[in-house]
């Protein structure tokens, strides 16, 4: 029989091998800088622009899918490579940012409870579930399409207008191509066929931190009870 490496849902464990199973929660700070970390090195990078589209994929969404509508939340991306099946939860959109670390525990179990009976992955693998964090990888369209109003950066797969790095704020995006306004004196609109889009992510601008004594820093103080 063949064994299955198991489910790592940061900050959660599940390991498979056979016919055994086990769960560990990974708490206090360990877990913490798990986290942290672990979403820090899956936001950094940037996937593929176009969807991706397998038997395997299409296997596990069919059954991903229900759970996770069931929770209320939203299957924002699967991704099947090297062995590694990333599935990646996120809330509805339009609704409130940040999936709970309670719901991608959960999302684990039941998953592992579908995949005993189904199997839809054969041989060794190991499965990922976690949020998308605050740079996420945008692939489909209606990923961007949710996202339209924050700052994206996108790499080509050919030139445009001599550039194969784009960056600014996403204006728009249909299911053919997105705009994107530059951050240069004439605040320049560029549409971007998905075509040519090799990745892209969200830009999560980190504001400097207030001055001490700054005034900024005074209001913080003082709404800190």
């Amino acid at each position: 029989m063949t064994g299955r490496r198991g489910f790592r849902p940061t900050p959660f464990v599940f390991s498979r091998d056979g016919l055994g199973s086990g769960f560990a929660n990974l708490d206090g700070n360990r877990g913490s800088k798990t986290l942290e970390s672990r979403e820090r090195r899956l936001n950094m990078s940037i996937t593929r622009g176009s969807a991706q589209s397998s038997p395997v994929i299409n296997r596990v969404t069919s059954l991903i899918n229900p759970i996770v509508k069931d929770l209320g939340l939203d299957l924002y991306d699967i991704e099947y490579s090297g062995g590694i099946l990333r599935v990646v939860v996120d809330t509805q959109p339009g609704g409130p940012e940040g999936v709970s670390l309670d719901n991608i525990a959960l999302i684990t179990r039941l998953v592992s409870r579908e995949f005993d009976h189904s199997d839809p992955i054969p041989g060794h693998y190991t499965l990922e579930v976690s949020s998308p964090g605050l740079e996420r990888t945008l692939r489909e369209p209606r990923h961007f399409q949710r996202e339209v109003g924050k700052s994206v950066a996108v790499r080509l797969e050919s030139p445009l207008n001599g550039e194969r790095r784009v960056q600014g704020d996403l204006i728009a995006a249909t299911d053919e191509a997105i705009t994107v306004r530059l951050a240069d004196k004439e605040m320049t609109e560029v549409n971007i066929p998905f075509s040519i889009i090799d990745r892209a992510k969200t830009v999560f601008n980190w504001g400097p931190a207030p001055k001490p004594g700054s005034k900024k820093s005074k209001e913080d103080g003082g709404n800190a009870s």
